[in-house]
């Protein structure tokens, strides 16, 4: 019975595939395969490898050997979340993919995204209990219909195992977009912005908590939302995302 859906899924597929060409997740060119990059889009594509520092993920210029290196900023301002890890820097390419699936219905571009994610945040995954995306306040929730931060979270829980919670975590007031504003305001505008309902609390309490969101800016978001985990009961949090605002240092 197994057998015979998996060949029906798989001529289901084909035929589709037929009248919808297989398009690059990332511009729309024709690919061989639903779901992947062109050439073009893969090369545009700033991966994030090592060398990077430990706690923030973000990439060192040149190679400063083996070991667990830790860049200035996180050393002068270590951040409230474990570790950070995201797939790429915030360049032409990754903001297009994070803008079209945010700002332009393109759920479809969640999975393929969330499957780079679960590999460039393998080592997080693997320890994480359970995952949590980034909530909205929920008359931005309303407007935009969805949350992208979820739709990104919810396939790398499928793929690895953690249980997916929507829900564990709540944006207890509306904020201003933080859009143009300086580190400092950044944190200061999102300062209670986060809450575990304390009905829910049981979920994460004493938990190894994976925090998924869209792009990493400051950390502000990052930050604001690992503190309310912590002060929840989570016993750490990490933060996965795709793209990272900000250039290799050193």
């Amino acid at each position: 019975m197994h057998g015979a859906a998996s060949v029906l899924r798989r001529l289901q597929a084909a035929a589709l595939a037929l009248v919808y060409p297989p398009t690059c997740a990332g511009c729309g060119a024709a690919t061989a395969d639903a779901g992947a990059f062109c050439a073009a889009c893969w090369a545009g594509l700033r991966l994030i490898e090592e060398p990077f520092c430990d706690r923030l993920g973000v990439p060192f210029a040149i190679d400063l050997g083996t070991g667990r290196l830790l860049s200035p900023q996180a050393i002068a301002q270590p951040p409230v979340f474990g570790r950070s890890r995201a797939v790429a820097l915030y360049d032409e390419v990754a903001r297009g993919l994070v803008h079209r699936l945010k700002y332009e219905d393109r759920h479809d571009l969640a999975r393929p995204m969330a499957r780079m994610m679960g590999a460039a945040g393998r080592a997080l995954i693997d320890e994480a209990d359970c995952v949590v995306p980034v909530p909205l306040h929920h008359w931005r929730l309303w407007r935009r219909r969805f949350n992208q931060s979820a739709l990104l979270a919810r396939p790398i829980a499928e793929g690895a195992g953690p249980p997916f919670l929507p829900h564990a975590l709540a944006r207890r007031r509306a904020t201003r977009s933080q859009v143009g504003l300086s580190r400092a305001a950044r944190a200061e505008n999102l300062s209670g912005a986060f809450r575990v309902p304390p009905e829910r609390a049981h979920l994460v309490a004493g938990r190894r908590v994976l925090l998924v969101d869209d792009v990493r800016t400051t950390g502000a978001t990052g930050n604001a939302a690992a503190r309310a985990l912590l002060r929840g009961g989570a016993a750490s949090v990490d933060l996965l995302t795709f793209a990272l605002v900000g250039e290799p240092v050193g």
